[in-house]
């Protein structure tokens, strides 16, 4: 009896925290780089109420019976497959094909994190950021040989009028003296763990040491995907698998909220029964 109000308890609990995280899936269909997540269930401890035995020359021996206690949620995951690229025309957006992420740095903390969003602008000192200002990491000069913040320059006596990037994620600014020059160039970083990234808001992710980060490596090598310049990664949410898990989870958490009730009332029985 206590057991069912339990088990029916942690499905309460358990599929409110899923519907919690459908209804985030789908609020951020339309966010930038978004990756689905997903909830994992496992059953929960059981009683062991009779233990296995082995059988005998003269007997088929016994089978266990246990019975559980509910559910536990173990973790939530990420769908880190590729969402769709959408031109936008903005020559500082950026887009990943494949795998990897970009890299920025908090100018003011120093703290660096990861991301798939690439919404990227130019500031009034010529940074490569993002829209809450973590500036873009990469190869930051010509000789494309230190990494830091990249910076889109002139010269001394001339100003850039525009600038290219390429599949490489190398930037090359044209100058009002009708001359180029390489800025710098974006690089990616890959993961071994990635499901062990935290999401810190604003599309970042943090823990990057403890999911695996590798070596950070130009666009197009070491298994990484290229730069698709002046267009956007959209969300990965696909709504018409949410909308069937949300109804799925409602239907459970429904469920589960019978078994408390009914359990209640046969709690309530004996009760009576009892005081009669």
């Amino acid at each position: 009896m206590l057991s069912s109000l339990t088990s029916g308890v942690s499905g309460l609990d358990s599929f409110q925290d899923q519907m919690d995280v459908i209804g985030n899936n789908i609020a951020n269909l339309n966010t930038t780089g978004y990756k689905a997540a997903t909830v994992d269930f496992a059953d929960a401890f059981s009683n062991t109420l009779q233990n296995p035995s082995g059988g005998t020359s003269t007997s088929d021996g016994s089978a266990a019976i246990q019975v559980g206690t509910g559910v536990d949620i173990t973790g939530t995951g990420n769908n880190w497959g590729q969402g769709a690229l959408t031109a936008t025309g903005v020559e500082s957006n950026m887009g990943i094909n494949g795998n990897g992420f970009f890299l920025v740095k908090d100018p003011s903390t120093g703290t660096t994190y990861a991301t798939r969003a690439g919404d990227f602008s130019v500031d009034a000192n010529g940074y490569l950021v993002t829209d809450t200002g973590q500036r873009v990491q990469g190869y930051n000069s010509s000789s494309l040989s230190s990494i830091g913040d990249i910076q889109i320059t002139g010269t001394a006596t001339a100003n850039v009028s525009s600038y290219t990037i390429n599949s490489q994620g190398v930037i090359t600014a044209n100058l009002s003296d009708n001359s180029t020059q390489v800025d710098g160039q974006v690089l990616l970083q890959n993961f071994a763990a990635p499901q062990n990234l935290l999401n810190q808001g604003d599309n970042l992710y943090s823990n990057l040491e403890a999911a695996g980060a590798g070596t950070v490596t130009a666009p197009g090598s070491g298994g990484l995907g290229t730069i698709a310049a002046g267009q956007l990664e959209s969300s990965n949410v696909d709504l018409s698998t949410e909308m069937a898990n949300l109804i799925t989870a409602q239907r459970a958490f429904e469920a589960s909220s019978k078994i408390v009730t009914t359990s209640n009332e046969v709690l309530q029985t004996v009760v009576n029964m009892k005081q009669s």
